[in-house]
């Protein structure tokens, strides 16, 4: 008969008369057979079963085996016994590998024929141990899975006892050495359900046999805990996480995370691996078991691994977001991940520039499940922008994206983030640093933040972009020398040429850092800048006088020491420079003259002065005192080191006094800023009777502002700044002593601008200190920042003779002929009309916080030279000099409108820059508008303008010139040296990089400390505290970004 079935099957006859013929075969096993027959028959068909050339030929095997072994179970039995079977299993069969998966399919078949005979359990006994081998050997994932579908069938044949033990650890192993090559969709659902049959079996053996759990969770962890490079364990182990009882939960993660054995770098790759389950479709409760072992971590201050690991595997768990089987579990680890990671915003700034895109296409998708993820996830991401303000330009994408979902309140956001920390300590890792690349699409370098120094990197990048005087600073040949202008010409030159995508500016601020300001604590930009310009002004003023003295030597090449500077600087006052050539490069770039002039209202006498100024301080008017951010009772921020050109122009809230109702016009938000900026003259030289100014002259401040939802209006930089400059009653307490009186008397006092700068600093009054009540203050009001400003200013034909003295002289001007006429005495020479000199916005430094001595600077900049746009600005200044000195001064539109939305209007979309500590990104003007609408916390706070003049010096040298390169000048031998070093030191850094980190992630003593940051920062930093407000030394995120 089985030579019958051979050559049927071989044969070329129809598939239809085989099957007919096999049937009749079939039907013929319940006829007696010899043994040697029945051997033969099995041979046979064990034969076509394991080597058929073609699907029927294995199928005819299959039929026929099963029916001659019912009927002839004995000789069934004698033929399948143990030497068969492990020559099966340890040599194969004939040309098949005894690895082949259908070799362990046909004992799986022959074991439930021979289910009954008592030989079954010498085979049991066989198999317990082929199978402890087969695992060993590491089969491929086919293999198992039908290893498992036996094992499930026959639990008999799982190895028992200790053996047990050792069979699931090596199953573990197993799993973790399975490989999916294929990308294709049914191929990946073959390999998970191979998977899931594999861990099935696992689960069976541990509810059967509790004793092998832990071992072979220990087998788990040991193999994601791994090391070695060479080995990277399969995502498959992922499948036995939903089997793991969640009771065991607490006990597991408090042995992992206290046992002194496992080593920090072990665990960083446990935990990043752990991560990489999230992938894993059919894997439940991934995500319950990250959360605890992150939780855990914490627990034991573990925060090594838990920074490293976030920072490495955040944006992998926000991609699996994009798959709806493992969204659920991404959404959980990535809230838990963010959320706990509070110390610095590198983790979510690594997501933000794919959230934009996540967001747009569940809206597109419109499926329920989309729209109840999207509420969650934006909830997160608020939450995380509100921690990290500071940054509009990544976040006002985001907001726009989001704006039709609900947003948490704030004391929701609190509590969230209160809930959710993991550290409270004021220290960070180095792997917290940023991931230093080449320079941005925007071509310009950051500064590094040296620990709470974003004051003075905020105010460094504003003067960088000012060009002209970046350009005059590049220029100057300083060769040889060591003085702060060298220093900052050095720094100059590696923001413009450096390949770093950001820079360390440590030398510059040791010596720029004023002597008071503490280390490592948050201070006043305002106040540094000042100091930096004084310093800088009193330094060339010495040199020029050492100079004077040696003339062979070349201008500033010894350093001055501070204390030199201020033991020269009274000299240096006494001999003010009256031409540009005498001017230092401060007083050229910076300085302007103003003049405060003084009327007794008793016998109408006057008195002038006319002082220098680099910059100006404007006060909020005291109409209202909504928007004040209050604090703690502090020392308001010193104000010393005060030089020659350091503003000294009080603000209207500093001499309390009655205001004429002609100033009232103006309504503002801000409360008084009692900040002191400087004082007026302790004496004033009284002089000879003249008439005051009638109430019509007061300057009316312009009324069209903008509009806020609520009825109230934005006052603009223009209002403060008219506001100033508008006249002021001193009376009660701050009346001024008339020397032709003999006693005090009401005056009234004006401030007039009679030398413009060529750069217009202003300061917005918005930090307070108040007697009364001893708190601290930030006015938070939201100020229109105007793309073009006009000044201004008014100059006497006698104006160059002025000296910055006291003087007997009258400057009242009409302003139009509605305006009563003023008495002015004889001889005094008339003056010219109000020129409105035009300047365009340069620079904004933004202070993002609620206190001065917290929070977080950063500054918008575009490049301005002085023959920018002035065509469009200048063309139109002289014939509309008197119509808009007109409605500048009584509130009217401004014919500056006009021009501003004409120039916002061709403005480049990548004409602006946000320069925030390292990082440079391009924005637009409409951000800087809006900052503090869509921030409330990030508020303007000092302003550059630049004036527009219709010829330009420095295009002459660069025309001439012909070697300045995109409008700098070419750099001197010694900084391009320094330069070039130090980019080819920086490109071996980029090769060392990778390695770098390696070795760090891998130290098991990792320094909780940043090369380049200070330890133990103070209240006050740059950290998420400053953005997110509130204080004391135990609020979280005190670090600098």
């Amino acid at each position: 008969m089985d030579k019958i079935l051979e050559g049927l099957v071989s044969s070329s006859h129809p598939l239809s008369l085989k099957r007919m013929i096999v049937r009749k075969v079939v039907e013929s096993a319940e006829h007696w057979l010899d043994k040697a027959q029945c051997e033969a028959m099995f041979d046979l068909t064990t034969r076509l079963i394991l080597e058929g050339q073609d699907p029927f030929q294995r199928q005819v095997g299959h039929q026929v085996l099963e029916a001659y072994a019912r009927y002839h179970r004995p000789e069934f039995e004698s033929f399948f016994n143990k030497t068969f079977v492990l020559g099966l299993l340890q040599q194969g069969y004939h040309s098949l590998d005894r690895k082949d998966v259908a070799i362990l399919d046909y004992i799986h078949n022959g074991l439930r024929l021979i289910m009954s005979c008592p030989s079954v359990l010498d085979l049991f006994s066989l198999l317990q141990v082929e199978v402890l081998r087969m695992v060993c050997e590491r089969p491929e994932p086919q293999l198992c899975a039908r290893l498992s579908d036996l094992l499930t069938d026959f639990v008999q044949c799982i190895p028992k006892g200790k053996l047990s033990i050792t069979f699931c650890q090596q199953l573990v192993r197993t799993i973790g050495h399975f490989q999916c090559v294929s990308t294709q969709e049914k191929e990946l659902r073959e390999y998970v359900s191979q998977v899931t049959k594999v861990s099935n079996l696992l689960q069976n053996i541990w509810k059967a046999e509790p004793s092998t759990l832990l071992p072979s969770l220990q087998e788990v962890f040991a193999s994601i805990s791994s090391t070695d490079a060479s080995f990277e364990p399969s995502v498959a182990l992922a499948s036995l996480v939903q089997h793991i009882p969640l009771q065991m939960i607490t006990v597991l993660i408090r042995s992992l995370t206290t046992d002194p054995n496992v080593k920090d770098a072990s665990m960083t790759q446990a935990l990043c691996r752990m991560i990489d389950w999230l992938s894993w479709p059919l894997a439940q409760h991934v995500d319950t078991w990250v959360i605890a072992l992150l939780k855990g971590l914490a627990a034991v201050q573990k925060f090594t691994i838990l920074i490293d690991v976030t920072l490495l595997k955040i944006e992998l768990v926000f991609n699996r977001l994009w798959f709806p089987l493992v969204r659920p579990g991404a959404l959980a680890v990535l809230s838990h991940m963010l959320l706990s990671f509070q110390h610095s915003p590198e983790a979510f700034h690594l997501i933000v520039p794919h959230v934009v895109n996540l967001v747009h296409s569940f809206k597109s998708d419109g499926l329920p499940s989309s729209t109840a993820f999207l509420v969650q996830l934006t909830e997160l991401i608020h939450c995380m922008m509100y921690h990290y303000s500071g940054f509009p330009d990544l976040y006002e994408p985001i907001l726009e994206a989001i704006k039709d979902f609900p947003k948490p309140s704030e004391e929701k956001i609190k509590l969230i983030l209160s809930q959710s920390a993991w550290t409270s300590q004021s220290n960070s890792l180095a792997s917290c640093l940023s991931r230093l690349s080449g320079k941005s699409e925007t071509g310009k370098t950051g500064l590094i933040n040296l620990g709470n120094t974003c004051y003075m990197n905020s105010v460094i990048q504003a003067l960088f972009m000012a060009t002209d005087f970046r350009r005059q600073v590049l220029s100057l040949n300083l060769n040889g020398c060591n003085s702060l202008m060298k220093k900052l010409q050095h720094l100059f030159a590696f923001l413009a040429h450096t390949q770093r995508e950001a820079y360390a500016p440590r030398i510059f601020f040791e010596a720029s850092r004023p002597p008071w300001f503490t280390p490592r604590s948050q201070q006043d930009c305002s106040e540094y800048l000042r100091f930096l310009l004084d310093r800088l002004h009193e330094e060339e003023k010495i040199l020029k006088v050492q100079s004077s003295h040696k003339p062979s030597e070349s201008l500033g090449c010894s350093e001055t020491s501070l204390q030199e500077v201020a033991s020269k600087a009274a000299f240096l006052t006494e001999s003010p420079c009256t031409s540009d050539g005498e001017k230092t490069l401060i007083e050229k770039m910076f300085g302007g003259k103003l003049r405060t002039h003084i009327c007794c209202l008793n016998c109408r006498s006057t008195s002038q002065k006319v002082e220098a100024f680099t910059d100006l301080s404007l006060a909020f008017c005291p109409s209202s005192l909504e928007n004040l951010s209050f604090q703690d009772p502090a020392l308001s921020p010193s104000t010393q080191g005060g030089g020659l050109l350091r503003a000294s122009v009080p603000g209207p809230s500093e001499e309390p006094g009655v205001y004429n109702p002609a100033t009232a016009a103006f309504v503002c938000d801000s409360a008084v800023n009692e900040r002191m900026v400087g004082s007026p003259p302790d004496e004033f030289c009284c002089t000879e009777n003249t008439s005051v100014p009638n109430e019509s002259s007061k300057i009316l401040v312009n009324k069209d502002v903008p509009h806020k939802p609520g009825g109230e209006t934005t006052p603009s930089v223009t209002d403060l700044l008219n506001y100033f400059l508008a006249p002021e009653i001193l009376t009660g307490d701050n009346q001024y002593y008339c020397e032709n009186c003999a006693s005090l008397q009401n005056a009234e006092k004006t401030m007039q601008i009679t030398e413009e700068p060529e750069y217009l600093i202003l300061t917005l009054l918005r930090f307070s200190y108040d007697q009364k009540y001893h708190v601290r203050r930030k006015i938070l009001d939201n100020v229109s920042l105007p793309l073009v400003l006009e000044l201004p200013v008014k100059r006497t034909t006698s104006s160059s003779s002025l000296s910055e003295s006291w003087s007997i002289d009258v400057d009242f001007t009409d302003i139009s002929e509605n305006l009563a006429k003023k008495l002015k005495p004889s001889g005094t020479e008339e003056v010219c009309c109000p020129r409105l000199v035009p300047y365009l916005l340069s620079s904004v430094v933004v202070h993002s916080g609620i206190s001065s001595e917290s929070g977080h600077y950063y500054s918008y900049a575009r490049n301005i030279t002085g023959s920018e746009s002035s065509y469009q600005v200048c063309h139109q200044s002289e014939t509309l000099a008197l119509a808009s000195s007109r409605s500048h001064l009584l509130g009217r539109d401004s014919p500056s409108a006009v021009i501003e939305q004409d120039l916002e209007n061709k403005e480049m979309s990548k004409e602006w820059f946000l320069f925030n500590d390292s990082r440079v990104t391009f924005t637009s003007f409409h951000s800087v508008q809006k900052i503090t609408s869509r921030f409330p916390k990030d508020t303007a706070y000092v302003l550059l303008y630049k004036k527009q003049n219709s010829t330009n010096s420095l295009s002459a040298n660069n025309s001439t010139s012909g070697l300045w390169v995109n409008g700098d000048p070419p750099l001197q031998k010694e900084l391009m040296d320094a330069i070039t070093k130090d980019n080819k030191l920086y490109l071996q850094e980029q090769e060392l990089n990778a390695r770098a980190r390696a070795l760090q992630a891998a130290s098991a003593s990792c320094s909780f400390r940043p090369n380049g940051f200070d330890d133990n920062d103070p209240p006050g930093s740059c950290g998420p505290t400053g953005g997110g407000g509130g204080g004391g030394f135990n609020t979280v995120g005190r670090l600098v970004f």
